[in-house]
């Protein structure tokens, strides 16, 4: 007699940047293996390729692409996928930031972890009284090399080039419009590196007021008796 299958449970969620409800169940033993093979390669192919297959295979939504998700929709939803695996809670070493040396070992809900949103955060970026641009999420690949600590020998400056230009949508006018998916990255990049510190600047201010994975808590130094507030941000602050 072949033994009995057990039940899986599902639940739902709303992803934060469409308010769209997605279905989906927590890890299995097998799943969590390929996670913790991945963490430990510290390589960001096996880290990339194990969080894709997890999440398309917990995801019962159809239709639904992880690559094409938001970086907080696939950091909130892993994080959810997770905790419904392994409990309702999340330990994290947070460091005093009084002496920036002693650590406290502390206890979140993640039901109480959310994505922030902020109001001056826009993704229309008028370049100029003829042009603006249209920017989107960074893509699937960014969001591990962001969340995951690997070796790079890339510049900062070529980092955030490449950030931009793989994050524009379209540029346009009133007239005519550029699609990005019709032009090369060495256009984009040319078409980026024309543009004057302002105008560079306002592009930024769109990756700097994404939405966020964010939590607050408020940490107690045991060695010195100063209480202060900390801010985790991103997947990698929750996964201790």
């Amino acid at each position: 007699m072949p033994l009995p299958k057990i039940n899986t449970p599902t639940y739902e969620l709303e992803l934060p940047s469409t308010g769209k409800k997605i279905k989906y169940r927590p890890f299995l033993v097998k799943e969590e293996k390929i996670l913790l093979i991945a963490l430990e390669s510290e390589d960001m192919k096996q880290i990339s390729d194990g969080i894709v297959r997890i999440l398309n295979d917990c995801i019962l939504t159809r239709g639904v692409k992880v690559q094409s998700l938001a970086t907080f929709d696939i950091e909130y939803l892993f994080l959810n996928v997770r905790a419904k695996s392994v409990g309702e809670t999340v330990e994290v070493n947070v460091t005093c930031p009084d002496d920036n040396e002693t650590t406290v070992e502390m206890e979140i809900a993640i039901d109480s972890i959310k994505v922030q949103k902020n109001k001056e955060h826009k993704s229309i970026i008028k370049l100029d009284d003829t042009y603006s641009m249209k920017l989107k999420y960074p893509s699937f690949d960014q969001f591990i090399g962001n969340n995951f600590e690997i070796d790079n020998d890339v510049s900062d400056v070529n980092k955030s080039l490449d950030m931009i230009t793989s994050c524009i949508e379209m540029v346009y006018d009133k007239e005519e419009s550029w699609s990005a998916s019709d032009c090369t990255k060495k256009e984009l990049t040319q078409f980026v590196d024309q543009l004057n510190s302002k105008q560079f600047k306002e592009i930024e201010k769109f990756f700097t007021t994404m939405p966020k994975l964010s939590h607050t808590i408020s940490v107690k130094n045991p060695e010195t008796g100063v209480e202060s507030d900390v801010v985790l941000e991103g997947l990698a602050s929750f996964f201790s």
